[in-house]
């Protein structure tokens, strides 16, 4: 499902115009970002939690060449851990 399909699922089951809906996606999707780029936590109980993790400095390989070892700097990951709400749907 790509964005404009859920843009037309989400003004099917809510009763929404597209033009709406697409709004209130958009709306959604920027205060997640905004959240995650502060530092906070977005907990949607039943689906799931959006969150951002450190990730470590590590050694990784050049593909193009294995011998050649690289220094991977410590970055931040948007990461989802889905709701027990969800996993059961998902796994009926």
């Amino acid at each position: 499902m790509n964005k404009s399909e859920l843009v037309a699922s989400i003004a099917e089951k809510s009763g929404l115009t597209k033009k709406d809906a697409e709004q209130a996606l958009n709306g959604f999707i920027s205060s997640v970002q905004e959240a995650l780029a502060d530092g906070e936590k977005v907990q949607l109980v039943g689906f799931g939690t959006f969150e951002v993790r450190q990730r470590k400095a590590r050694e990784g390989r050049n593909p193009r060449n294995p011998e050649e070892v690289i220094k991977i700097p410590a970055s931040k990951a948007p990461v989802f851990r889905s709701g027990k709400a969800l996993k059961e749907a998902v796994n009926k």
